[in-house]
C-alpha cells in the first residue's frame, strides 16, 4: 500500500484504507495474475478494517473475477455444524430471508479447520458441491507451531494423517471430471518430508501449499505432492510476489519453477 493513500475529504480512516488496499490488490492482479490461475483472499486483512474492509473484500474479489482467477477465500473457517452451515452460506452462497436473497462472497473455494471433526466439515462441503466450489482442509499447515499438535503420534499415526484421511473419505462429493477432488487439503511447503505420505493418503485431493518464498519453502522439494494431474497441485505465494521489485516477473518465475517439475 502506498505510505499516502489519496483520500478524498471527509473519508473514515478505514474507508480510506480500504479503498488503497483494493487499489494496491488491483494493480499487483493487473501486474502478476497472467501468471495465476487463483487470487488467494487472506479474509483477516480485508476484517480488521471493519464493514469498508469487508466491501474492499467483495471488490477485490470481483477484480480477481474479471481477471479470469479463481478466488480463494482463506480464512480457515470451522464449528458445530449450525453455525459451520452459516459459513458455508458465507463463504460460497448465500441466504434466503424475508426482504429477499442475500448473496455470500461467492468464493471458488476456502480454506476450512477440519478439527472439530466430519460432522463440522459436511455443511461446508454441503454449500461447497452446491455452488461448484472446494474446500482445502487444514491437515499439515506451514507454520512451526504445527508440529505441536498436528505431528502428535495417535494410536496408529500422526494427527494430520488421520486429518489426510477424513479428506479422503469426502473426495468423491466434489469429484471432478479429470480424476482431481474439490476436496482439497492445506499441505506446508515448508515440510516437504510429509508430502509423498499425504499424496499417497489423499490420491485425489488439490493439495494447497503454502509456505514457499518468505517462509522458506522451495518449489524444487514440492514435485512428491504432484499427482498425475498438473493441477493437483496449488502454489500460493503472497510476500514474495507482492513485495518483488517486478511482481510480475517473480510470479512468472515461480510459475516456471512449478512447470518444470513434471
Amino acid at each position: 500500500m502506498p505510505a499516502k493513500p489519496r483520500t478524498d475529504e471527509g473519508d473514515s480512516p478505514a474507508a480510506a484504507a480500504s479503498a488503497a488496499v483494493v487499489a494496491s490488490a488491483r494493480e499487483l492482479i493487473e501486474r502478476a495474475g497472467p501468471f495465476c490461475v487463483a487470487a488467494k483472499l487472506q479474509l483477516a486483512c480485508f476484517e480488521r478494517l471493519g464493514s469498508a474492509g469487508w466491501r474492499a473484500l467483495e471488490n477485490v474479489a470481483a477484480v480477481a473475477r474479471d481477471a479470469g482467477l479463481l478466488v480463494i477465500a482463506d480464512g480457515k473457517r470451522g464449528d458445530v455444524p449450525v453455525t459451520a452451515a452459516a459459513y458455508g452460506q458465507a463463504l460460497f452462497g448465500g441466504i434466503e430471508t424475508p426482504w429477499g436473497p442475500v448473496t455470500g462472497l461467492g468464493a471458488d473455494a476456502a480454506t476450512v479447520s477440519p478439527l472439530l471433526g466430519g460432522d463440522a466439515l459436511e455443511p461446508l462441503i454441503d454449500s461447497a458441491a452446491e455452488a461448484g466450489a472446494g474446500v482445502f482442509a487444514l491437515v499439515r499447515t506451514s507454520n512451526p507451531g504445527a508440529a505441536d499438535l498436528l505431528d502428535l503420534p495417535a494410536p496408529e499415526a500422526p494427527l494430520f494423517e488421520r486429518l489426510a484421511r477424513l479428506v479422503a473419505e469426502r473426495a468423491p462429493r466434489l469429484a471432478g471430471s479429470a480424476g482431481l477432488s474439490g476436496m482439497g487439503a492445506v499441505v506446508g511447503a515448508t515440510e516437504p518430508r510429509h508430502l509423498a505420505r499425504l499424496r499417497k493418503l489423499m490420491p485425489a485431493a488439490i493439495f494447497l501449499l503454502p509456505g514457499v518464498g518468505a517462509q522458506g519453502g522451495r518449489p524444487a522439494a514440492l514435485a512428491p505432492a504432484l499427482a498425475t494431474h498438473p493441477a493437483s497441485i496449488l502454489v500460493p505465494a503472497s510476500r514474495s510476489i507482492a513485495g518483488a521489485e517486478d511482481s510480475a516477473a517473480a510470479a512468472a518465475q515461480l510459475r516456471d519453477q512449478l512447470w518444470r517439475l513434471r
